[in-house]
């Protein structure tokens, strides 16, 4: 695998990268984990991803998680674990996120350029979504072109209810007004199947014909030739960049940074249960008010 400098990269070990009939297949490989989000993670999938723009054999791109899930959001004990200074070349001081308001910028503005390389491919991107997809897993899936889902997965960013918003926001281009505002101010989560009815995913299916219904989908779009297919994923691109979307993902990131600032009540707790009782107890007693905290739509 190479970057887009055309530099060799050693062989990816957190993701699963394979080709077959012009459709790669990008797998994120930390099921132990959920498959969440850490910077090395973040790097492998933005080199691959590269890596497959870059490839003439290749005309779709499938972007997935192994195991039970997608993907459970980003590393938060990473995230909270801070930066060493010491490298093999001396003693530095590097930038500390939750340190100051343009640190914080600055660290998410560079997250952001990994996790949103995927709308400036010029091959479209199919995720597809089982079990969670929740904080930075909806930041990857809501920048990819399409998103079929399993009707059970669970899909939403119940950090919004202490942590912050979300830095890459493409929720209202999906759902509107309304129904970013419904999930972003409670963090409530919604099944795939319901996640279909509000558009902000394109498909979903049972469970167990997830795999078949996306692959049938990649096939389709692969049989498309390349010049054709970076022609109709740049204009759409195009009319949301005219509806402000890069602009969006800037604000977003310095308002996620802004809202890390906050004092109130429940992130001041979030904070100190981190710091006391560790991340398990952290998100419990963040979420358990919210009860299941799910979203459901009546039937017609």
């Amino acid at each position: 695998m190479k970057d887009y400098h055309g530099k060799w990269l050693k062989a990816p070990e957190l993701l699963l990268f394979e080709v077959e009939d012009a459709v790669a297949t990008i797998t994120f490989n930390r099921p132990e984990a959920r498959n969440a989000l850490s910077l090395p993670l973040l790097t492998e999938m933005r080199a691959a991803l590269l890596e497959a723009d870059d490839r003439l054999d290749i005309n779709a791109i499938v972007l997935c998680g192994a195991g039970k899930d997608f993907c459970a959001g980003y590393d938060l004990i990473q995230s909270y674990a801070g930066r060493g200074e010491t490298t093999t070349h001396g003693n530095y001081s590097y930038r500390v996120a939750t340190d100051r308001f343009d640190d914080d910028c600055w660290s998410i503005e560079r997250t952001q350029e990994i996790a949103l390389v995927i709308p400036s491919l010029h091959k479209p991107v199919i995720a597809k979504i089982q079990g969670n997809c929740l904080a930075g897993g909806t930041d990857i899936a809501l920048s990819c072109d399409m998103i079929v889902a399993a009707d059970d997965a669970r899909i939403g960013f119940p950090a919004t209810r202490a942590n912050g918003t979300p830095p890459a926001h493409m929720w209202t281009y999906h759902v509107g007004p309304q129904w970013a505002k419904r999930l972003l101010c409670t963090g409530d989560k919604i099944s795939g199947r319901d996640a279909v009815r509000i558009g902000l995913v394109m498909e979903s299916w049972p469970a167990e014909e997830l795999d078949g219904a996306v692959a049938e989908l990649a096939r389709r779009v692969a049989l498309v030739d390349q010049e054709l297919l970076a022609t109709h994923k740049r204009v759409v691109n195009l009319a949301l960049e005219q509806m402000g979307a890069n602009t969006i993902q800037r604000l977003a990131g310095e308002l996620d940074a802004r809202a890390h600032l906050s004092a109130g009540p429940r992130r001041t707790r979030f904070k100190q249960d981190m710091k006391e009782h560790g991340l398990k107890e952290a998100l419990k007693s963040r979420d358990d008010p919210f009860g299941d905290g799910f979203v459901r739509l009546r039937e017609d």
